[in-house]
């Protein structure tokens, strides 16, 4: 598979610079012109709804070309990387870089901690230990930019029922017909509007089933139909949609936390994501550990030095204290396999997170109704 590094200049991140600009509160960072443009055509109101998973690869093998989603790409993005939900979503949320907010991926290590914590439940990630709730937070601070926009636009967030902020104009959802009630009755209100809205699907379905499975394409389809008519509801209406990544179907499983020799080189054990591990090698052990991982699973993995993906800027920016929670090494998945982190670590069907264009690749959908 062909890996693509972020490109930070057409990337999800822009998009969030593009609309944190809209809103009155530039954050330096470059901005799309195709959708800045859009946007300085005066409609009413500026939809932002991201589609965790929907990236251009699982769109093309799922949508017809004439489906409504699909026909109305107006580009590809890069994603950040990691290319998971974790990382991805923090940048769109927040308009960092992943080196600025840290959120790299679902389970980090803390040497303070000395423990890995899975970020989003904040949970023990080897024990399930639940954790208190602003451990993360505090650590990783990273507010959402839209929080504090400027001038005479409203903000609202529409987010699933678990969402746990407490920010103001939020409005929950159970499934996606009543995400875009929510929507549809926000932009009906006077007065100008901006709406953040997630939505966990297909990730969770292609997680279970895969990527070309029919549960994924009957998923994809009904968002794709969904969308449409909230579409022709709205008028004078931006609806600017993206995922936070791709999926790719998996055929194989590297129970990688099993491998004893391999584990004794480590301080901890590996953490980070499936298709995007990271290694915190013990001191004096690199060598050793490098032969032992290329001999056993490079085949599947490829393996660099974290501080080198720092350097190359494969994060953002240059590198500051959050870069010693890449740990020294991260295995990037060149085929369609996953490892598996411990005991508790998931083996899906489908997933994400390494550098493969079919898991870095997302649209920018523009739906614009004036009038």
């Amino acid at each position: 598979m062909k890996f693509i590094k972020p490109d930070w200049n057409n990337n999800i991140l822009n998009l969030s610079a593009t609309l944190a600009e809209y809103l009155g509160h530039p954050n330096g960072k470059p901005v799309l012109p195709l959708l800045k443009r859009e946007l300085a055509k005066g409609y009413k109101n500026a939809v932002f709804l991201i589609l965790d998973g929907l990236g251009i690869h699982p769109m093309r093998k799922n949508l017809a070309e004439d489906a409504f989603l699909r026909k109305n790409v107006a580009g590809v993005l890069t994603s950040v990387f990691p290319s998971t939900t974790t990382n991805a979503t923090t940048s769109l949320r927040s308009g960092l870089y992943p080196m600025e907010h840290g959120w790299f991926g679902w389970s980090l290590y803390f040497d303070d901690l000395k423990r890995c914590v899975d970020l989003f439940p904040c949970v023990d990630s080897r024990t399930g230990e639940q954790l208190e709730r602003d451990l993360t937070i505090s650590r990783l601070p990273a507010p959402s930019y839209f929080l504090r926009a400027e001038g005479d636009i409203g903000v609202n967030i529409v987010v699933p029922t678990y969402w746990e902020g407490d920010e103001p104009n939020k409005y929950v959802w159970r499934n996606f017909p009543e995400l875009c009630e929510e929507v549809g009755e926000v932009c009906e209100r006077s007065g100008r509007q901006f709406v953040y809205a997630y939505c966990d699907m297909p990730d969770s379905v292609m997680h279970h089933y895969g990527v070309t499975s029919a549960e994924a394409r009957e998923a994809i389809n009904a968002l794709s139909e969904g969308i449409e008519r909230l579409a022709a509801r709205l008028s004078d209406t931006l609806l600017i949609i993206t995922a936070d990544h791709g999926q790719i179907d998996v055929t194989g499983t590297v129970e990688i936390y099993k491998d004893e020799a391999l584990t004794a080189l480590l301080d901890w054990p590996p953490y980070l994501e499936a298709r995007a591990t990271a290694f915190k090698v013990k001191k004096g052990c690199g060598e050793k550990f490098r032969t032992l991982f290329m001999r056993k699973y490079g085949e599947d993995f490829s393996l660099f030095e974290s501080g080198k993906l720092i350097g190359e800027n494969y994060f953002g920016c240059p590198a500051n204290g959050h870069a010693r929670l890449l740990g020294d090494y991260i295995a990037v998945g060149k085929t369609d396999k996953i490892m598996r982190l411990g005991e508790r670590g998931h083996a899906f069907k489908g997933h994400h997170t390494s550098l493969t264009e079919e898991e870095m690749s997302v649209p920018l959908i523009l739906v614009g109704r004036k009038g």
